[in-house]
């Protein structure tokens, strides 16, 4: 069911179906999709020509620009990896991913170079950096502008021997000849980089049948059929699985357009939805929440949107009703749809159906994916409605982690009959209709006087306080009870930070929460900690409590 090609040949197919359709729209500068295949296969020819090939891996440190994506698929045209990272890493992790993935070059933007050059120096790859402007992408008034604004007209980069421009890179593979797309099964297509399921720091090694798989996946779940006359905001960032499996590749092997955002803020994204009117939109919870707090959409007509999802990270029963009213006085007629996923099986596997939910739940999982609800890492089946460890199947599984045998071994397994589940290390259940509903992160929960707590469930009850804007739950040590709740609690603006406040917020609690859930510290900040996607830290949360006794 899934074509038996790479990454770029799924989307060579699309360009056959849709050869004038619009690829990609970056700041009003429209690419074709003849025109996209075209600089993908001019970039491929550069990648050779500078001594890249089949296996060889590129780290591509980038925002969603046109640069970005032809790198990928170019670099994947001839069998070589694409190895993702996040632009704002700070310098010593751009070394490590350097390192870790043995990349031969890098590519970067202009504004990134002296931050990438320093990690090169440190890295053992002694990797050459390729740097992008983003003039060079920008429609012709707009790249004048931006070059006078930021009078980067004269500047003198890259100033690294061996280190060389994007648009150089093109030039020089003139007349290089390209081999024939060569799908391989089982080979790395993409690393992209997550916590594991163990929360240390990770290369995945995903497929090209991950990617063509989930494209499928998604296409087939949209409520519509996507084609050349559908659009999607691609605001997720592409080191993200989220971002590139579903906001880049669903969209590009389909025929539909991406509309590339480089950068968020809230005013620069209300702005693009209400200018470009994109059918599809999605992001992280975080990413909703800072919307309904702008008045750009006031009295704004939003009907042209038909798929709103949110992954990345749990949507609150709250947060639902306030994305599902808002969309309802805007005139569009859906409701928001969450999915739930792992950068090991790329993005979303499991999402809500187009029309139907169930409260709490995280929908289906999608087509040739099966889930099961097991005793913690065995194979043993827990009854419906019971909780126990997610565990799936299917064609989007990653190949395993890069270097980590071991971890690779615990986290996927295979069954008596040679079926290979990936262990998600994730608290949840399932009902009688097959609706599946996540819980909590196994590692995250808290144990108590002998119970164990779910902070989701907390963060949720406290999430409905009409004095919170948004919080995070930790346990922290406690002599008695093992661990003790603690919450961290992000108060609306104009709510006083007082002792009195934190005695409302725990009395508000009491009636939804069993005793032994209640919130035993309350700590007031003016913002919580993010991971690089928008996701609560609250790792960061823990470390610090327990640095600080």
């Amino acid at each position: 069911p899934y074509p038996e090609t790479t990454m770029f040949g799924a989307v060579e197919m699309a360009k056959n179906t849709y050869p004038k359709a619009i690829a990609y729209d970056f700041q009003g500068k429209l690419t074709t999709y003849t025109q996209f295949v075209k600089h993908i296969e001019d970039d491929a020819r550069g990648f050779i020509k500078n001594g890249n090939k089949r296996g060889d891996k590129v780290t591509i440190c980038m925002p969603n620009t046109p640069q970005g994506i032809i790198c990928l698929y170019a670099l994947n045209r001839i069998g070589a990896i694409a190895n993702m990272v996040h632009p704002l890493s700070a310098q010593k992790n751009i070394t490590f991913y350097l390192d870790f993935s043995e990349s031969k070059m890098i590519l970067t933007m202009d504004m990134f170079y002296e931050k990438v050059k320093a990690a090169v120096d440190e890295s053992s790859t002694n990797a050459r950096i390729i740097v992008a402007r983003i003039q060079d992408e920008l429609p012709l008034p707009l790249g004048v502008v931006y070059c006078v604004a930021k009078n980067t007209k004269n500047m003198k980069y890259p100033d690294r021997k061996g280190d060389f421009l994007w648009t150089d890179l093109v030039k020089s593979g003139k007349g290089v000849s390209l081999p024939p797309v060569d799908y391989r099964k089982d080979e790395t297509a993409v690393i992209l980089y997550s916590g594991g399921t163990s929360g240390k720091q990770k290369g995945i090694m995903l497929s090209d049948l991950s990617f063509n798989a989930i494209g499928m996946q998604i296409a087939e779940i949209c409520g519509v059929n996507l084609n050349d006359k559908c659009s999607f905001l691609s605001v997720m960032p592409i080191f993200h699985g989220f971002g590139l499996g579903i906001g880049i590749h669903t969209i590009l092997i389909n025929g539909a357009r991406c509309i590339l955002m480089p950068q968020f803020t809230t005013d620069s994204y209300a702005k693009t939805v209400l200018k470009k009117k994109p059918n599809f939109i999605a992001g992280v919870p975080t990413l909703y929440q800072a919307l309904f707090e702008t008045d750009r959409f006031n009295g704004q007509d939003l009907s042209f949107l038909v798929g709103v999802f949110s992954g990345g990270d749990a949507l609150s029963p709250e947060l639902k009703k306030k994305a599902d009213k808002f969309l309802r006085d805007h005139n569009a007629n859906i409701q928001i749809r969450e999915g739930y996923g792992l950068t090991e099986c790329v993005t979303a596997s499991c999402v809500t159906p187009f029309d139907r939910s169930k409260p709490g739940s995280i929908g289906l999982p999608l087509r040739d994916t099966t889930y099961k609800i097991v005793e913690p890492g065995t194979f043993n089946e827990v009854p419906l409605g019971k909780d126990g460890e997610i565990i799936l199947s299917g064609p989007t599984l990653m190949l395993g982690y890069l270097k980590e045998e071991q971890e690779t071994n615990d986290t996927l397994k295979y069954d008596e009959n040679g079926t290979k589940w990936l262990f998600t290390g994730d608290m949840g259940c399932m009902d009688d209709e097959g609706f599946v509903y996540f819980k909590q992160r196994i590692k995250r929960m808290i144990v108590t006087s002998g119970y164990n707590v779910y902070p989701s469930r907390i963060e949720d009850v406290i999430d409905k306080c009409p004095d919170v804007n948004y919080c995070c739950v930790i346990g922290v040590k406690d002599p008695y009870k093992m661990q003790k709740i603690r919450a961290y609690i992000v108060l609306n603006d104009g709510v006083p930070a007082t002792a009195g406040e934190k005695e409302r917020i725990k009395d508000f609690c009491k009636p939804y929460l069993d005793r032994y859930e209640w919130p035993k510290e309350i700590e007031f900040r003016d913002a919580l900690p993010r991971t690089l996607v928008g996701k609560v830290a609250y790792h960061t949360l823990e470390e610090e409590a327990e640095k600080n006794g």
